[in-house]
């Protein structure tokens, strides 16, 4: 309960000091959310993606920009391509007004450093850096995703890539031991997908075989490694390896994917000898559940 205090504490004084308590953000004619659209919408955005983005629901959003359009600063329309998607785009006033607002917002930060002396000024970006990190952390979600899926093939595809190029001798997915289709699929097996605002960030799959599970799959976008979604993958794959039955997980890997090894071993997993054949592996693991 105190971490929880100190954070509905921190949340308070955040929007007091950046403004997001006014109707008119940064003394212009709009709230935050108005002007946080016109930041999003760029030179052009799908409006789905700019609710997965911002975590909004379809109505809010469409009176947010329902707003805008009838102050003239954004167009919305149905995609060429198919008319099913709506697409907003800033009108010639609607850059200007992102224009002033650009240099609102950064003299707003500047009025956040200034009073501070250097240390200080170091201290709080380093901070702010490792929150935000932290808080896109919090807004991963993973869940079970058939193999098929949109978002499976865009992981799998994405990771096959990555390892081809990393691979002493590149990546041929018919020369490794198969998991794919019925394979990830229970009872066989399983796949997970770690998604950002809607979009697919990462990946893991079990494969199952009495008391073994075997881990596969493996792979995180370059973009967002470093704020634990390996590991958060990694620990909800042995979660659901234990309610499938499973004593023991598994995995093999090639020695290129060091930071992968430096994951398992902090892990808990053991090297242990040879369980199979698979040809590109030069590392055997196993953990006890």
């Amino acid at each position: 309960m105190d971490a929880v205090a100190e954070v509905r504490q921190f949340t308070r004084l955040v929007t007091q000091r950046v403004g997001a308590l006014h109707d008119h953000y940064l003394a212009r004619d709009r709230p935050l959310g108005e002007a946080r659209l016109l930041w999003e919408i760029d030179d052009g955005a799908d409006v789905r993606e700019l609710r997965a983005r911002l975590d909004l629901d379809s109505g809010y959003t469409s009176r947010l920009l329902r707003s805008l359009e009838s102050a003239g600063l954004v167009t919305v329309e149905s995609s060429a391509a198919d008319r099913r998607v709506r697409i907003a785009r800033l009108t010639s006033a609607g850059r200007a007004e992102r224009a002033v607002l650009d240099e609102r917002a950064d003299a707003l930060a500047d009025s956040l450093l200034a009073p501070l002396n250097d240390t200080q000024r170091t201290r709080l970006v380093a901070a702010m850096r490792q929150v935000g990190r932290l808080l896109t952390a919090g807004l991963v979600t993973v869940a079970p995703v058939d193999p098929d899926h949109p978002h499976a093939r865009h992981c799998l595809a994405a990771y096959f890539a990555e390892i081809d190029e990393r691979f002493e001798t590149g990546f041929d997915v018919a020369k490794g031991i198969s998991a794919e289709g019925d394979e990830l699929r229970l009872p066989a097996g399983l796949l997970l997908v770690a998604t950002l605002h809607g979009e697919p960030v990462g990946c893991g799959a079990l494969r199952f075989a009495g008391d073994h599970a075997y881990l596969k799959r493996m792979w995180v976008d370059g973009t967002h490694r470093g704020i634990g979604i390996g590991r958060r993958l990694l620990a909800e794959l042995e979660q659901r390896a234990g309610a499938q039955g499973a004593t023991t997980t598994r995995l093999e890997t090639n020695r290129a994917l060091a930071e992968a090894i430096g994951m398992y071993r902090a892990a808990g997993y053991r090297e242990v000898e040879p369980f199979n054949d698979e040809y590109y592996a030069h590392h055997w693991f196993e953990k006890r559940l």
